[in-house]
């Protein structure tokens, strides 16, 4: 796993002890085989539901020999040590990629390692990935910050009555509702719920992934997503807008039944689009995002007519060809293995210009 001279070590880091760990590994496969090999050795750990890393030999010759990768990656090869993988050698600029959706690698607790080991990586940093990743606490500082959102209740296991939770939301938020564990992607664990036995069941499906649910008013708006790039000066993509196949875009409508419309860009007026692109990059900027980010929106233009609706941030989006995230870059301008390369520049800057402080009093 020594890098050739003059390229960059990428380790790229899929799996983990989630329940998007397939997602991952999917996410990685396209990744590994879209990245330039003249710029990079390429390094792909698969880490298991158990938590162990493996050196993935077999990707790792395919990638040397230039063949094709699968489509999904496995969970194999040799068991490594991970702060041995992720430092490498002394005369190796190492950078780490974690494409870890979920609990275990998108929510501050890879990126806290990275940080303890002085390795640049790509992405948010220690605190915006646990705050982003946790959308109670996401929609607390994205309301202290001004963002517009629809209105929600939080409810922790052992600490509130699921049943006086219950009566709350029905009370201020109405039927129907959409419950969510706090700390998941990929829409595991979210369903919809119109009256007040399904709210219950609904809770307590919530708390199989987390002990921290939010209840959200459902809102009648078009779901707009908008991808960010930056570190201090966060650039934005044209907006793309998902049609659901069934109530809303669930998990099989993103990964198994293909039954959702994206459309890129979405068809807005050029007012909506200016007002989108700017509020992705003031929410970026008030959750102290760095390298990427997907801004997902809902754009309420009757009823209430409230207009842009903060729905959550993913600091670490799918990543295949097919997903909202690189094409809406492309459709910007920026194609895939070149929006790799900017990803790559930034966790650079930014771990450059974070080394530079000084550590004396």
């Amino acid at each position: 796993m020594t890098s050739l001279p003059g390229r960059l070590r990428l380790v790229v880091l899929y799996g983990g002890a989630s329940a998007e760990h397939d997602v991952s590994r999917v996410t990685a496969a396209h990744v590994l085989a879209a990245a330039d090999r003249d710029r990079y050795t390429l390094v792909p750990i698969g880490i298991g539901k158990d938590g162990v890393w493996h050196h993935n030999e077999f990707a790792a010759g395919a990638l040397d020999a230039g063949d094709e990768l699968p489509d999904r990656l496995d969970i194999e090869g040799p068991v490594v040590d991970p702060v041995a993988t992720v430092s490498g050698a002394p005369e190796d600029r190492t950078v780490v990629l974690p494409l870890l959706h979920g609990p275990h690698g998108e929510d501050g607790t890879v990126q806290g390692m990275l940080e303890l080991f002085s390795v640049p990586y790509v992405g948010c940093g220690v605190l915006s990935s646990s705050v982003c990743m946790d959308k109670a606490m996401a929609k607390e500082v994205a309301a202290r910050a001004g963002i517009p959102q629809c209105a929600w209740i939080t409810m922790r296991d052992g600490v509130d009555d699921p049943a006086e939770i219950g009566e709350k939301a029905i009370a201020e938020l109405g039927l129907p509702v959409f419950v969510k564990p706090a700390n998941m992607g990929s829409s595991v664990g979210v369903s919809r719920a119109a009256d007040a036995d399904a709210l219950q069941r609904a809770i307590a499906s919530a708390l199989q992934y987390d002990d921290v649910v939010v209840i959200e008013e459902a809102v009648t708006g078009r779901e707009i997503e908008v991808g960010v790039l930056g570190n201090t000066h966060p650039e934005t993509t044209l907006p793309g807008e998902i049609k659901p196949g069934s109530d809303f875009y669930d998990y099989k409508d993103k990964y198994l039944t293909g039954a959702a419309e994206l459309m890129i860009p979405a068809p807005l007026s050029d007012e909506a689009v200016a007002q989108a692109r700017e509020l992705a990059a003031d929410v970026f900027t008030a959750l102290r995002c760095s390298g990427l980010a997907r801004v997902d929106f809902f754009y309420e233009e009757s009823g209430p007519a409230r207009g842009w609706l903060l729905n959550e941030v993913n600091t670490i989006p799918g990543f295949t060809p097919a997903s909202m995230y690189p094409k809406m870059w492309e459709a910007t301008g920026l194609a895939y293995p070149a929006l790799i390369d900017r990803l790559v520049d930034l966790a650079l800057e930014r771990h450059d210009r974070r080394a530079a402080f000084s550590t004396d009093h």
